[in-house]
């Protein structure tokens, strides 16, 4: 489908949108090295190879689909006879024969994927303010973090506006605290503590000098900690200390409001935070076209350049903002120079095998004219403009030019592959795209989601069918529930939503997913990652749950936002994630490989529902506010991930992830009797009036409530879910974009 405006420039059999044509000619391919005549000759050949793969790939995942709609139907409600089942998954190759050794061979990571643990984020690459503050959460103020948020109570006068507004410095005082105590933990003392604190210099044995609040002075117990500082010695304006393999940066400058009232001067404790950032051309973002595509890719480019900006207002002033510098320290000895990435290490998630795009079209060998694999199309693009980064040096950095993979890697990440055949085309893509621009083999290192269930069950096979690239493999709760009520669709009423937090296969899942993957030597090599966060603004809680994701195993986790990251930092602080790997790998994965397969095989459905008419409204209402207040937004206004308020008004990070999960479930209820259309279609309409209502103040917003036969945005939500059996793979992508393309047609 294009839209009436679409106009293309013809290069060997492809169709290029113009757009495209002029960006990736006028400003991706200059300065690379690489010829126009050279990327579309090979561009060209490349799709004429994979996409006839790409296309039976899709058709396997349907032939799949259909043999177990078939079992299911025959054998409903949990799995009674687990050895059967199994040995029906390997007769129609759903479950393939798990390798026996896999060891990944990844070479040229950068430390913050293999050596460092701590904090990830995940932002849409649409939306520049999101991705320069994303790329600048390296450095996070735990100062900020602990004031604005409500991990410290308001209470006893501590509100976070004083009673003359502003600066409330009885609650200031009780962040100073806090951060004192955080050093206390991380960098101690031989004697006494950090709290109270009243001054901070390097003597001239390079060691750091603390003055005790009680008189006197101490030294670290460990000297070693103190890795450089900035201004003067003897009154330094920073200091710089390691943990854990991250650094804190103790801000001192008694001219501030807040270094005024420390007796020492300090003003903030900045801490290493997002070690990586993925810019998100998936899950995040309402990306249809090739106006789409060229700005979306832009914004990459404008990253790896260094050249991406934004005007910004905060308390009333205008700036621009670009991405950080790196930071610049003096040594202890006081001879040379320490220099700290000042940014995120950069990864770009790539979209799955599923989608098309306009944005080319090409002619295929029975000489129909087709949309080109959007996954192709992506992995070409961004690994060309990734270039400009390969090119830099180390003289450039120092020069003030931005840098983000010194190994000289270009990271994406690949979601939702289902099995190791898709991985292993993954590869393939990644190496011819190689070939066409020159570059040494396996440059292109794989982010593997773990999010799909075929590729859950069969997780070391597909690490192995792309084992020189593995660099980062992650577990995502929301798909992969999305696509367990799909698989098994067939097979009776899902439990609840939310029960599925504390289904059997959440908990195999998740421990699967780190023991195989160290296995397969990923610690001191790659990243294991963890889920969302999904609350943003509840950082008490997150700081008291998710240290659950360092104790599991994972070297990183996804964070809502810079803030989130800053404090999540904290928790990599409490414990080396590299010691609880090296114990998990005592564990023998493959014995525990039945047990946690069958976990894994367990099916959240029930043979006997019992839900009262009350809970069944209830899940109804909660499942189509949700999906109505996130797709108004896709549709009506291209926005991929926001933070919409759930039913109880509670803001949500939502994404097409999320959305998956309500409408398959709302699919399956629909299917098995257990509430009816007329049901569904009342819970939309009277749903559509609350999302209305919660977004009032938006000015750009357009009505549901009383437009239901005009609203593109509520037609297309309820197509989510009449006609969610027939997605593939229960995805929202095909709809969602069909919907935005009349929508943008339209306008």
């Amino acid at each position: 489908m294009t839209t009436a405006s679409s106009t293309r420039t013809n290069v060997h059999r492809l169709q290029v949108a113009t757009v495209l044509h002029q960006f990736i000619e006028e400003k991706v391919l200059p300065g690379t090295g690489v010829t126009a005549s050279t990327f579309w000759k090979g561009f060209d050949a490349l799709i004429a190879d994979l996409a006839p793969k790409n296309i039976a790939l899709l058709a396997e995942r349907d032939r799949l689909q259909t043999e177990l709609d078939a079992w299911h139907s025959a054998h409903p409600g949990p799995i009674t006879d687990m050895p059967a089942y199994k040995a029906f998954l390997e007769q129609i190759g759903y479950l393939v024969e798990q390798p026996k050794k896999v060891k990944i061979t990844t070479a040229n990571v950068d430390n913050e994927l293999s050596k460092q643990a701590g904090p990830q984020l995940v932002v849409p690459i649409t939306n520049a303010r999101y991705a320069l503050n994303a790329a600048n959460a390296r450095w996070g103020s735990l100062y900020d973090a602990l004031y604005g948020t409500d991990v410290l109570s308001e209470d006893k006068g501590c509100e976070k506006v004083g009673k003359k507004g502003g600066y409330n410095p009885k609650r200031g005082k009780k962040v100073i605290e806090y951060a004192r105590h955080v050093l206390d933990r991380t960098a101690p003392l031989k004697k006494g503590s950090h709290v109270g604190s009243t001054g901070y210099r390097i003597n001239k044995a390079g060691e750091l000098v603390v003055s005790l609040a009680e008189g006197g002075t101490s030294k670290l117990k460990d000297a070693a900690q103190l890795v450089g500082y900035q201004g003067e010695a003897k009154a330094p304006t920073s200091v710089l200390l390691a943990h854990n393999g991250l650094h804190l940066d103790l801000i001192i400058n008694r001219d501030t409001v807040i270094g005024k009232s420390d007796a020492a001067g300090v003003c903030d404790l900045v801490l290493e935070a997002a070690l990586s950032t993925i810019l998100d051309l998936e899950d995040s973002v309402a990306v249809v076209d090739a106006d789409d595509k060229v700005q979306a890719y832009g914004n990459w480019l404008g990253i790896l350049q260094g050249t991406l900006t934004e005007a910004m207002s905060k308390g009333g002033k205008t700036f621009t903002r670009g991405l950080n510098p790196d930071r610049v320290y003096t040594a202890p000895n006081g001879t040379k120079k320490v220099t700290l990435h000042g940014r995120s290490l950069m990864f770009v998630r790539n979209v799955g095998h599923l989608m098309t795009n306009p944005a080319i079209l090409y002619t295929a060998a029975d000489g129909e004219i087709r949309e080109i694999p959007e996954g192709i199309l992506d992995a070409m693009v961004t690994t060309t403009i990734s270039m400009h980064d390969l090119q830099r040096t180390a003289k450039d950095a120092a020069a003030g030019k931005v840098r983000n993979s010194r190994k000289g890697s270009v990271y994406i990440v690949k979601p939702k592959m289902h099995g190791p055949a898709e991985v292993a085309f993954a590869d393939e893509l990644f190496g011819r795209v190689e070939q066409v621009l020159g570059l040494p083999a396996s440059t292109v290192k794989l982010g593997i989601m773990d999010e799909e269930r075929r590729t859950s069950v069969n997780l070391k096979a597909c690490i192995a069918a792309a084992q020189s690239r593995v660099a980062f493999i992650n577990t995502g709760f929301l798909d992969r529930t999305g696509d367990e009520m799909h698989t098994a669709m067939q097979a009776g009423p899902m439990i609840r939503k939310g029960d599925m937090k504390t289904s059997a296969w959440i908990a195999s899942y998740e421990r699967n997913n780190v023991l195989v993957g160290l296995s397969c030597g990923l610690r001191g090599r790659a990243q294991i990652g963890k889920g969302m966060w999904a609350m943003p603004d509840l950082m008490k809680a997150m700081l008291e749950q998710k240290i659950a994701h360092p104790k599991a195993g994972a070297n990183t986790a996804w964070v809502p936002s810079p803030t989130g990251a800053t404090l999540h930092a904290l928790h990599y602080h409490q414990l080396l994630v590299s010691d609880v790997q090296k114990e998990l790998e005592k564990i023998n994965a493959t014995k525990e490989r039945d047990s946690l397969l069958n976990g894994l095989l367990t099916i959240p459905v029930t043979a006997t529902p019992n839900w009262t008419d009350a809970e069944k409204q209830q899940e109804l209402d909660n499942n189509a506010q949700g999906i109505l207040g996130y797709v108004v937004r896709w549709v009506d206004q291209g926005v991929g991930c926001s933070k919409v308020p759930d039913i109880h008004n509670i803001g949500l990070m939502e994404d097409r992830a999320t959305l998956r999960i309500s409408s398959q479930h709302m699919a399956n209820w629909l299917h098995h009797g257990v509430v009816t259309q007329a049901q569904i279609t009342e819970t939309f309409e009277r749903m559509a009036g609350v999302v209305d209502q919660q977004n009032a103040g938006d000015p750009l917003y357009q009505k549901m409530a009383g437009n239901f036969g005009t609203s593109m945005a509520y037609q297309a939500a309820c197509d989510l879910v009449f006609k969610g059996l027939a997605q593939p793979s229960g995805y929202t992508e095909p709809l969602l974009h069909a919907w935005r393309l009349k929508v943008k047609a339209a306008a």
